[in-house]
Parts: C-alpha cells; sequence; structure tokens
C-alpha cells in the first residue's frame, strides 16, 4: 500500500513552550549552501519576471540573496552579476549584514546567485558569471535527478575556483538528494511541480507533495535545503522552515513589485506586472526556445510596490512562528505538526468576513 503524501495545508504546528521575549531579537541566520549564509532566508527565484540586478540587490539589502536568471546573453548576465557585486561594496553591505544578525561573521562572504542549465554554453556562462562576481552557481533545471545534471556539476567543479559553491535541482525524492550530494552539489533545491504557474504535475503526473518532499530529503541529506514551490505566504515559510529547510525560494509573493523585471501596465482596473512559469509557451516564445514540452502558465499580476515592504511583512510573520515554536532561531525551529480536515483548513482562515 502506498503512503499517503502531504503539503502544506494539510498541516498546522503546534505551538510549543517559547521564552521568546521579544520576535525583534530572533536570529533568522541561515546557510543557503556548504560555504555560504543569509541573514534571512529567502532566495528570489530565478525567473526571468522575478530577479535580475535590480530585484538581487534589495535582497540583498534585506540580509537575502537573488539569483540572477539565466534566460540572458552571457554577456548581459554578467552584467546584472556585476551590478550587484558592485553594489555590495558600494553599500559596505558587510557591515550591515553584521548589523543584521549577531551570527554573521566578517569572515563570511556575501552570496552572489547566477543560474544556468546543463547544455549548450553552461560552462562558458558559469566561468563568465564568476570572473563577473557571482561565488554560487545554481543549475537551474526542472529535473535535477538527471545525467546531464551529474555531469555538468562534474565539468563545473572541475573549471570554478573552489571558493565558488554549486546548488543543484529541482528534486522531489530522498535517492535524488543522496545523488546530488554524490555527485558534489553544495546546496539543493527541493520541489517540483509546485509553482504557482507550474502544469509539470497536470501535464506529466510527476510530483511530490511539499511536506512529504521535504521530509524525505531532509531525512538523508546534511546540505542546505532551500525549498521551492508552492509557498503562498508567511505560514507556509515556517512550515518549510520548520520541516528542516534552511531557505525558502520565492517566486510569486515578490513577482509584481517594482524591483521585478518588466514594465508597469496600466489597466482600468488598476497596476499590474506580468509572471510567467519558466516553461510557460510565453517564456519559450520570448527566448527564442523551440516551443515544445510547455509546462507553464503566464499571467498579469496587480502591481505590488517596493519589495522591501513584502519581505517585511514576510520576515514578521516568520518571527511570530519562531515564537510560537519556542525557537530563538532558525536551528531551534523544530516544532511538531498535526494533519488537518477540510474543516481545519477552513477555521484556520478568517471565516467571519
Amino acid at each position: 500500500m502506498r503512503r499517503q503524501a502531504l503539503t502544506y495545508d494539510d498541516i498546522q504546528l503546534v505551538p510549543s513552550f517559547s521564552n521568546v521575549i521579544s520576535r525583534k531579537n530572533i536570529s533568522l541566520f541561515t546557510s543557503v549552501s556548504k560555504n555560504y549564509h543569509l541573514c534571512t532566508p529567502f532566495v528570489a527565484s530565478c525567473m526571468d519576471t522575478v530577479c535580475e540586478s535590480r530585484m538581487a540587490m534589495k535582497m540583498a539589502d534585506a540580509g537575502a540573496v537573488g539569483c540572477i536568471h539565466r534566460f540572458l546573453t552571457i554577456e548581459d548576465q554578467c552584467i546584472e552579476v556585476a551590478r550587484v557585486a558592485a553594489h555590495m561594496v558600494q553599500h559596505n553591505l558587510q557591515n550591515k549584514w553584521l548589523s543584521l544578525s549577531a551570527d554573521w561573521k566578517e569572515t563570511f562572504s556575501i552570496p552572489v546567485m547566477a543560474a544556468v542549465g546543463v547544455n549548450g554554453d553552461f560552462t562558458e556562462r558559469a566561468a563568465a558569471l564568476v570572473q563577473a562576481g557571482a561565488n554560487i552557481i545554481l543549475i537551474d533545471v526542472a529535473h535535477g535527478h538527471h545525467e546531464l545534471v551529474k555531469q555538468a556539476i562534474a565539468k563545473l567543479k572541475s573549471i570554478l575556483p573552489s571558493h565558488i559553491d554549486i546548488i543543484a535541482g529541482n528534486i522531489a525524492s530522498a535517492q535524488a538528494a543522496q545523488d546530488l550530494e554524490s555527485w558534489g552539489a553544495d546546496g539543493l533545491r527541493v520541489g517540483v511541480g509546485g509553482g504557482s504557474l507550474c502544469t509539470t504535475r497536470l501535464k506529466t503526473g510527476f510530483g511530490v507533495p511539499n511536506v512529504t518532499c521535504l521530509e524525505d530529503i531532509r531525512a538523508v541529506t546534511s546540505l542546505p535545503v532551500m525549498a521551492d514551490g508552492g509557498i503562498r505566504g508567511s505560514g507556509d515559510i515556517a512550515k518549510a522552515l520548520a520541516l528542516g529547510s534552511q531557505c525558502i525560494m520565492l517566486g510569486s509573493l515578490i513577482a509584481g513589485t517594482k524591483e521585478a523585471p518588466g514594465a508597469i501596465i496600466e489597466k482600468n482596473n488598476g497596476l499590474f506586472k506580468r509572471y510567467r512559469g519558466a516553461a510557460s509557451l510565453e517564456t519559450k516564445t520570448a527566448h527564442g526556445q523551440e516551443q515544445r514540452n510547455v509546462e507553464g502558465e503566464s499571467t498579469v499580476i496587480p502591481f505590488k510596490g517596493g519589495v522591501k515592504f513584502v519581505l517585511q511583512g514576510l520576515l514578521d510573520g516568520v518571527r511570530s512562528a519562531l515564537s510560537y515554536g519556542g525557537a530563538n532561531n532558525i536551528n531551534e525551529f523544530k516544532p511538531d505538526y498535526v494533519l488537518v480536515t477540510n474543516a481545519g483548513l477552513t477555521e484556520a482562515k478568517p471565516h467571519l468576513l
């Protein structure tokens, strides 16, 4: 008999005894890869309607990191990375990160992240990105448990300096986590088919609901885990952290902000920006890719203003969650959870409005 798999809406965290005096004192210091850390556990997704240099710089200002997407020429992607690296020097972010978290040490390097694929010019692209200032290369493919990813990790490890970390994914099984770790990955991007515009599970039938996916992978690896997909608010972020994720990839939650790539669209009913899945027909068309294997949608979403206000709201919710869990930091945050019915899910929402 096959076991039942769970996702975020299937569970609620159980409050624990807490000695947290002030939520302001809660540390959100965490790892994004073996050798790089964050003051806040957020990674801006490597999507062309989410993260280029403007977004990555704002993420860095908040103690987080943005991953510059790969749907650019090598030259243009390197320009975006160089802007981020220069911003960190110009704004003396080392001191700012020291002020954001007592756990941050002067010896730590602030992460600069960029994405590559596994075909064509990916080795040339990765080398150029490192030259431009990147110190984390994220292998961005839909199915990370693949021979091409194995070969890509080996190739990148052979040509890049030893201080460059490689994050690989996306994956959804314990075996995939064990294999990627044995292949030399320095971090794991976890989640298949859970994105807000992803149709992989509908088109292919493949994917593992996020709670079960994270539990299976955390049980077999010591690598930092980045939860990706299915995150709809700070409550889901808290659940992902409680399940052992070190950081969370944000897509739809920070899309539509001022810093997200793309023009503001004015309509009769308000302001909007485009948001599209990485495997959507629109994305493939925009970047001259073959219009096959479409596994995503595209849409417009309401304009949200500055991303810093979105991030602050999410951080407030996460710190409050750690307080309910009796945790002064992410490492201490290990609450139990219970399964909930549809009635429990309804009860969890404001039901007077």
